[in-house]
């Protein structure tokens, strides 16, 4: 089919927008649509949005812009939690043609099919944003080593500076018999591994009075899937049968990702947080004691209201006393309808990325260390696509990164190294 439509996505934000990105465009078959890279002329160009920070909503508005300008002719859909929060915003860009909400993007296809072959620009583009109630699984098929599976959306929460409840709901998933028939679909691609992602994985199967960690003792049951990895999970659902399966199931990988956001108890009090710090560093501890070589990541937001400059020291020395691995560091955004935009004490915009500097370089010596005590060892790395000025990268289980001279033959093949040598860059050489 000589005219085909070109189409282009891109994905901003977190990795279950990623797997969405990924199922939606399946949708979009070969025999009606060539899809190409979003820096090339194309016909639709699709942004799969983020508004977790103002810097996302800039950017997706800085690539609306980028997308008329690469073909001033072509159609421009935005679709997920930008589309969801602020649709009228969207609406109101020239080029846009299509908004749809977490609820609607997955009838994307639907919504290309009937726009215009000449593509010129609608007059009242396609606006649909609705309450999002269903769960819709997803995965991404991207990546020839990985795929990023979605097996829970939306949160319970309401922390006091999130918008993330509104954007996409209250927490849901399928069923674990629904949910591990997709996971057998995945194994069929023959991607080595698996990254569970959601909003909340924790709470994976509370309506329907099931748990996360049955789902896991039966995820690892099938066979051609090699490798598991979690992602986020909140402290007060990061329980110890959970820490004690990963310990002892060679599938899943020692790699935790748990959200900190403050090492001070009266500013995770404002936060609305669900922990204290003395919970978050008992999970921690469980970890180190039965997984001494284990990566334990934590989230951060600095530069929250009231968050003084005594409360930030605090939150810095209880991280330095937390045998941690790194910080995924935020700079605090204001967002509106949430209740922090109500708290005093607003901290100045400098002062929040000055602090977010601090916090970076206490995260980049704790990384540093991380991979030093892991030198010497012999552990399994996957190896990846990449070719980058002919060296291809790894990840070990417990999530350090390697390198090695580019050799097709290892893309997605799980390996025994040695690490030994750390390059300029802080990546292990092979």
């Amino acid at each position: 089919m000589e005219n085909k439509r070109k189409i282009a996505f891109h994905t901003l934000g977190c990795k279950l927008n990623f797997s969405e990105t990924s199922s939606i465009s399946r949708q979009f078959g070969a025999e009606e649509f060539e899809q190409v890279g979003f820096k090339d002329r194309a016909d639709i160009y699709v942004i799969n949005s983020c508004t977790v920070t103002k810097n996302a909503e800039k950017t997706c508005k800085a690539l609306i812009r980028k997308a008329m300008k690469t073909n001033p002719e072509a159609h421009v859909a935005v679709i997920g939690c930008f589309s969801q929060i602020n649709p009228e915003e969207l609406k109101a860009i020239e080029g846009v043609d299509v908004v749809l909400g977490n609820a609607d993007k997955f009838n994307l296809f639907e919504h290309i099919k009937g726009l215009d072959n000449s593509r010129n620009p609608k007059a009242n583009p396609d606006v649909l944003v609705h309450e999002p109630e269903v769960f819709v699984p997803s995965w991404s098929a991207d990546d020839r080593t990985r795929s990023f599976f979605k097996i829970q959306d939306g949160c319970d929460y309401f922390c006091s500076y999130c918008t993330i409840p509104l954007a996409r709901g209250h927490s849901r998933s399928n069923t674990i018999a629904a949910t591990l028939e997709t996971a057998r679909n995945i194994a069929q691609t023959n991607m080595k591994e698996v990254v569970l992602t959601g909003v909340n994985i924790g709470d994976f199967g509370k309506l329907n009075n099931e748990t996360f960690y049955d789902f896991l003792k039966e995820l690892v049951k099938i066979e051609d899937i090699e490798r598991i990895r979690i992602s986020s999970v909140e402290p007060d659902l990061l329980h110890d049968e959970i820490i004690e399966l990963v310990a002892s199931e060679p599938k899943l990988m020692p790699h935790f990702h748990i959200p900190l956001q403050s090492g001070s108890d009266t500013v995770l009090k404002a936060m609305g947080r669900h922990y204290d710090t003395a919970v978050f560093a008992s999970r921690v501890k469980k970890i180190r004691s039965l997984m001494p070589h284990a990566c334990i990541a934590a989230d951060l937001i600095v530069g929250f209201p009231a968050e003084t400059d005594e409360l930030f020291e605090e939150s810095m020395r209880f991280i330095e006393t937390l045998d941690v691995s790194y910080i995924h560091v935020f700079t605090y955004s204001e967002r509106e309808n949430t209740r922090a935009m109500k708290i005093e004490g607003k901290v100045l915009p400098a002062i929040r990325h000055h602090r977010s500097r601090q916090m970076q370089q206490l995260s980049d010596q704790k990384k540093h260390e991380f991979y030093l005590k892991n030198k010497g060892q012999k552990i399994l790395v996957l190896w990846e696509k990449d070719n980058t000025q002919g060296y291809m990268h790894g990840f070990t289980d417990n999530y350090i990164k390697v390198k090695t001279i580019f050799n097709a033959e290892l893309i997605n093949q799980i390996q025994e190294v040695t690490l030994n040598h750390l390059d300029a860059d802080g990546v292990y050489l092979i």
